[in-house]
C-alpha cells in the first residue's frame, strides 16, 4: 500500500476542499479541477451551476456546520449567509494553502479505469484538453446542479412561465406575480416566503407533508437540541421526543393549512423555516395540496380546485449526475450506488466519494471526516476490510436506511450525529487493520 504518485480531486466545493486539505495532510500529492472561476461550489451565488439565490442563508447553524480545524468567526449569526459561507471556503482554501493544487475553469470530461490500476482524467480547460493519469480519484463534484422536474409531467398544457428553483436568483423575478411554489423542502420555504412579500399572490403547494421547524428552538439554534439528544439516544425516542417537543411549541402542520406528514420526524431531510408559519397565519402565503393537471394558466390541485398562475417554481430537487464516470461503475444510478460507509466504491480500486450523501444535519463536517478516511486509506495508514465484507455492510445499511427513510433515497441518507461517530470508529478500525497487515486491496493505489 505504497503511496500514489497523485490524486485527482474531481471539485472544488465543501467537499472537494476537505478532500484536498486530507490528502494534504497525509502527505499525499494531488490535483483539483474545478469547473468555476474560484472555490466554494453551490455557495458562490452567480457562478455557473450554482443554485445559490440572494436570500440564501445556512439552514444548519454555524457551530454545527463549521469544519472542525478551520472555526466560522464567533461574532457571526448562527445562520449565516450564501455570501459568509463563500467567503468562509475561500478563507479555507486560502489558509491552508490549497489555491496551487487546483486547476480552476478545467470541467472534467471523462475519467476512465486503466488496466494497470490506475485512472486516466481528462478536462477541458481554456487551453484544450489535459490528461493526467493517477492512481486514486476523489469524486466530490455534489449533487445539486442538475435539476430535476416532474416525470412523468403533469397532465395538460401550461402558458405560465415555468422555472425551476436552481434558477431563481431573488425576489424581483417575482414581483407582482401570481406565484405557485411546488415542494416542501428547503429551497420552496424560502422562495414563498420570498414570494409572499413580492408577488401579488403566493400558492405553495406540497403533494406530501412535511415537518416544519422553526431555526430556534427553547432560545436555541434547533439543531443544537437534536445534536445533544443523537449522543445519548436511538433515533426512534429522539423522534418521539422531538415531535413531542414541535407539537408543544408549534403545533402540527395541518393548523397551518399543510398536509399532515405520513412520515414521523427524523424520517426525511428536515425543513427549516422561520419565516414560512407566520407568512401561513397571516394569509400571506396560501397552501395548497399536490398539483394534479395543468390547463393554461390556470393549475388544478388535487383537492379538486384550480388557481390561475402566471409563474410556476418547480422546488422539486435535482438528479445526483456523474457524467464523466463509465455508467458500468454506477451500478445503475449514482444515487443508489452502494459504497462502503458512503465513501469506497466496492468493485473499483481507487475510486472513492466525498459528499455522495443526504445527512440529517450540515454536510461539512461529514465531508471533513470522510476526506480524512480517505486520505489515511491512500497514505496506508487505513486499511479497508474485505469486499466481501463491505458488500456486507452496503447491504445492512440500506435495510436500516429504507425502513427508517423509505424509498428516498435510502443509499445516500445519513444520521448526521450518528454517522459522524461512525467514521471516527471505522479509522480507528481500519488503523488497526492496517496495523495488523489485515488490509484489502480493494480502494487501495496499486
Amino acid at each position: 500500500m505504497g503511496v500514489p504518485q497523485r490524486v485527482a480531486v474531481i471539485g472544488a466545493g465543501a467537499a472537494g476542499l476537505a478532500a484536498i486539505k486530507a490528502l494534504r495532510d497525509a502527505d499525499v500529492p494531488a490535483v483539483g479541477f474545478e469547473a468555476a472561476e474560484q472555490v466554494g461550489g453551490l455557495w458562490v451565488y452567480g457562478a455557473p451551476d450554482s443554485p445559490a439565490y440572494r436570500t440564501l442563508h445556512l439552514n444548519t447553524s454555524r457551530g454545527r456546520t463549521q469544519f472542525a480545524d478551520h472555526p466560522m468567526p464567533t461574532d457571526w449569526p448562527d445562520y449565516p449567509d450564501h455570501r459568509r459561507v463563500a467567503g468562509y471556503l475561500a478563507d479555507y482554501a486560502a489558509r491552508f494553502g490549497l489555491a496551487d493544487t487546483i486547476r480552476l475553469r478545467h470541467t472534467v470530461e471523462r475519467v476512465t479505469r486503466n488496466r494497470t490500476g490506475t485512472w486516466t482524467v481528462a478536462a477541458s480547460g481554456s487551453t484544450g484538453t489535459v490528461e493526467v493519469t493517477v492512481d486514486a480519484v476523489v469524486v466530490a463534484n455534489g449533487h445539486n446542479r442538475v435539476p430535476r422536474l416532474p416525470d412523468p409531467g403533469y397532465p395538460g398544457t401550461c402558458t405560465a412561465e415555468q422555472m425551476h428553483s436552481h434558477d431563481y436568483r431573488g425576489p424581483e423575478q417575482l414581483a407582482g406575480r401570481r406565484v405557485l411554489v411546488v415542494g416542501g423542502g428547503n429551497s420552496a420555504m424560502d422562495i414563498a416566503v420570498d414570494a409572499s412579500y413580492a408577488a401579488s399572490r403566493t400558492l405553495l403547494s406540497l403533494r406530501r407533508g412535511v415537518w416544519v421547524v422553526p431555526k430556534y428552538l427553547l432560545g436555541r439554534p434547533s439543531d443544537t437540541l437534536n445534536g445533544a439528544l443523537a449522543r445519548r439516544l436511538p433515533w426512534r425516542l429522539r423522534q418521539r421526543i422531538s415531535q413531542t417537543m414541535l407539537s408543544a411549541t408549534v403545533g402540527n402542520p395541518a393548523r397551518y393549512g399543510l398536509p399532515t406528514p405520513a412520515h414521523g420526524f427524523l424520517q426525511d431531510h428536515p425543513t427549516l423555516s422561520d419565516g414560512l408559519l407566520s407568512r401561513l397565519t397571516h394569509g400571506d402565503v396560501e397552501a395548497r395540496p399536490g398539483v394534479a393537471a395543468l390547463d393554461g394558466e390556470r393549475v388544478e390541485f388535487t383537492d379538486g380546485r384550480s388557481e390561475s398562475v402566471d409563474l410556476i417554481i418547480w422546488c422539486t430537487g435535482y438528479r445526483v449526475d456523474v457524467p464523466f464516470l463509465d455508467p458500468a461503475l454506477l451500478a445503475g444510478g449514482a444515487d443508489t450506488l452502494p459504497l462502503y460507509r458512503h465513501v469506497f466504491h466496492p468493485d473499483a480500486p481507487g475510486l472513492s466519494f466525498v459528499g455522495l450523501m443526504q445527512s440529517t444535519g450540515s454536510a461539512f463536517p461529514l465531508v471533513e471526516a470522510q476526506a480524512k478516511l480517505i486520505a489515511a486509506h491512500l497514505a496506508g495508514r487505513y486499511a479497508l476490510p474485505d469486499p466481501q465484507r463491505q458488500r456486507a455492510v452496503c447491504r445492512a445499511e440500506l435495510r436500516a436506511a429504507t425502513a427508517r427513510w423509505g424509498q428516498h433515497r435510502p443509499a445516500m441518507r445519513v444520521d448526521f450525529d450518528v454517522y459522524l461517530a461512525e467514521l471516527a470508529r471505522e479509522l480507528t478500525a481500519g488503523t488497526r487493520r492496517a496495523r495488523s497487515g489485515a488490509a484489502s486491496s480493494v480502494g487501495a493505489p496499486r
